[in-house]
């Protein structure tokens, strides 16, 4: 048996973990933080605010791609991941089939947005510092890529918006 795959994503601090495990909650799919993956090495550039490069980045996408292929043949999942380039989430695309796609969900807000609430929290590795860098890194993916979803609303409309567009 095969599941779906979602993989949340956007620029940190847009809700993807808080998103990811409402929708857990209301779906039963298991719930994964990509953050959880990244090798020690990734971790400690982004604690001293040194921005990732590709170069960290791809390994640590392949590891999460791979997991992707395991979680698809036990049933499906839910990852939170950044995927701010086309070429990550090509990466992590092939973790699908043709008949079970991984669908993307980009939880999008304004640099305000997002600067707000990074200000108002505390994050193991990721200092408010590196925002700048993910949003120069981002390459927003279209409508035809990715459902768009409006960081404005509430984590429960968002998770109720995500349901009913994929009859979950």
């Amino acid at each position: 048996m095969t599941g779906n795959l979602f993989v949340l994503m956007g620029i940190s601090g847009c809700g993807k973990t808080t998103v990811g495990r409402l929708l857990s909650e209301k779906t039963g799919l298991p719930f994964y933080d990509g953050d959880d993956f990244h090798p020690a090495e990734n971790k400690e550039k982004m604690r001293i605010g040194e921005p990732l490069t590709d170069k960290d980045r791809l390994p640590w996408l392949r590891t999460l791609a791979e997991h992707m292929r395991e979680w698809r043949a036990g049933g499906g999942a839910i990852l939170a991941c950044s995927a701010l380039k086309k070429e990550y989430r090509d990466l992590l695309r092939s973790a699908g089939t043709p008949d079970q796609p991984v669908q993307f969900i980009y939880l999008n807000g304004s640099v305000a947005q997002i600067a707000n609430r990074i200000e108002g929290r505390h994050h193991e590795f990721m200092p408010p510092e590196l925002l700048e860098s993910q949003y120069h890194t981002l390459e927003e993916p279209g409508a035809d890529e990715a459902l768009q979803i409006d960081i404005s609303l509430s984590p429960e409309v968002i998770v109720r918006n995500i349901i009913d567009h994929y009859a979950l």
